[in-house]
């Protein structure tokens, strides 16, 4: 018994994860009224008693068209018929069909290709983490329920979101919750490669193709064959690259630069972009086709300014995943994370906690208006243990005529160069005991020690 095929993708209007069918209705000629639902596989259509769906208009073929459910809408082929088979008015060898179309078979038969599609009830999210990716607030359990839905289909996703909201840890999520898991997931960075490089990197090329190919290579594409291909900063990608992209996509084949001849790649793609694509589309910078290719499921991460009540439990995370457990958060502390606005997200924070810990919370002053600074008897870790003084921008008058950010500037390298110059003469320049009193990094120590220009007394 055959299986009906069905599409998981997100509502354009509303957002919503559905399931897609498609449906063969026939609207005028002798078969009036007969519908067929696509099975997997592939359906034929045509007069034989053979075919899936049986006509019996005289014009249409014995086996007409040949309809292939794809990952992002069905394909429709013309069996190189008399009578031909027509969309939108004009004759087609193949097209493929992302919503509701109408065919003309023959003279008279028309039939139209339309989707059916049932909500996803996503259901509750249990726990706080998807992956490696941590949330235990309401839009990241719905944004987490939706990819755990999608996670193990090979529905191509597309995460929207603001820089270091964490896209690539969510698409590594994706890859290892799906059938791919054993498979390669290979990132690519499209707004950090050389235009001039990104066709080579991505197709790869072959030797003698341009000055410098001195061997043939693999690309990108080819790298994730049986796996998952991250396309980060999709929206980067150069209009004249977007085709060829978009062939891989369509065709699941690549062909490398100076060949002739393609090749067959088995990938699941996953695309993640922080601009608007869709306003892109619009401005001519970005294909609308291949955005319909990227968007089948389509979903937003939101900025951490959105979900502030995750900031203890993430600042917490990444204290442990940097060996540096139990990091103290006191009231103080967690008001100032709180009325910080992230412009940075996730990736901010993770680099404010890894800073307190090799510096102290006297580090964080440049967070913000209201910083609060430790008493000069609590020493750097007041702020985190809870004793902490009136704020004050510096003892130094001069200071307080500068620009805010010039005088927040000031403020934290006038702390490190003092708090360094302390700390190395207590340990008589020993850089190694130092670190590990203040538990830093002792390259972070060189690299401070070399940005004040000390000098070590080892004397």
């Amino acid at each position: 018994m055959s299986q009906i095929h069905t599409q998981l993708l997100t509502d354009d209007a509303s957002g919503a994860l559905v399931e897609r069918v498609f449906r063969l209705r026939v609207v005028s000629g002798p078969d009036l009224g007969k519908e067929h639902t696509l099975d997997e596989g592939t359906t034929m259509v045509g007069t034989h008693a053979d075919n899936d769906l049986v006509l019996t208009d005289a014009t249409v073929s014995r086996y007409h068209l040949e309809i292939r459910v794809r990952r992002d809408g069905i394909e429709i082929r013309d069996l190189e018929t008399t009578n031909g088979t027509k969309h939108g008015g004009a004759r087609v060898g193949s097209v493929v069909l992302t919503s509701a179309a109408r065919l003309r078979l023959g003279k008279h038969t028309e039939m139209d290709v339309e989707p059916v599609d049932k909500s996803v009830d996503l259901g509750e999210w249990h726990g706080d983490r998807f992956g490696e990716v941590l949330g235990t607030t309401a839009p990241m359990k719905r944004l987490f329920a939706l990819l755990a839905k999608a996670a193990p289909t090979e529905a191509t996703i597309l995460l929207q979101g603001e820089t270091g909201t964490g896209k690539e840890a969510i698409a590594e999520a994706v890859h290892k919750m799906s059938r791919r898991s054993r498979g390669p997931f290979v990132v690519v960075d499209c707004g950090s490669i050389p235009h001039e490089l990104i066709a080579s990197e991505l197709f790869g090329h072959a030797k003698g193709s341009f000055t410098g190919a001195g061997a043939d290579k693999q690309g990108l594409i080819e790298a994730a064959n049986h796996g998952t291909l991250f396309l980060d900063e999709i929206g980067e990608l150069a209009l004249d690259l977007q085709p060829q992209l978009l062939r891989v996509l369509d065709r699941r084949q690549v062909r490398r630069v100076g060949e002739t001849q393609s090749v067959d790649v088995d990938i699941r793609v996953v695309a993640a972009t922080h601009r608007d694509l869709r306003a892109m589309v619009k401005a001519g910078q970005f294909r609308e086709d291949l955005y319909y290719r990227l968007a089948v499921v389509a979903t937003s991460v939101p900025p951490l300014r959105d979900r502030k009540a995750d900031i203890p439990a993430l600042a917490a995370w990444f204290a442990d995943k940097m060996g540096r457990g139990g990091f103290a958060q006191s009231p103080a502390l967690l008001d100032l994370l709180d009325r910080h606005d992230w412009p940075g997200n996730v990736r901010e924070l993770r680099n404010v906690v890894e800073r307190a810990l090799s510096l102290g919370a006297a580090a964080l002053a440049d967070l913000g208006e209201g910083t609060r600074r430790p008493s000069s008897s609590g020493g750097m870790s007041a702020m985190a243990e809870g004793s902490v003084d009136v704020p004050r921008p510096s003892t130094n008058p001069d200071v307080l005529e500068l620009p805010f950010k010039e005088a927040k500037a000031a403020l934290v390298e006038s702390f490190e160069r003092d708090y360094l110059q302390a700390l190395l003469a207590r340990h008589r320049g020993n850089i190694s005991r130092a670190a590990a009193e203040a538990g830093i990094d002792r390259n972070y120590i060189h690299r401070l020690v070399k940005k004040y220009g000390l000098e070590v007394d080892r004397g």
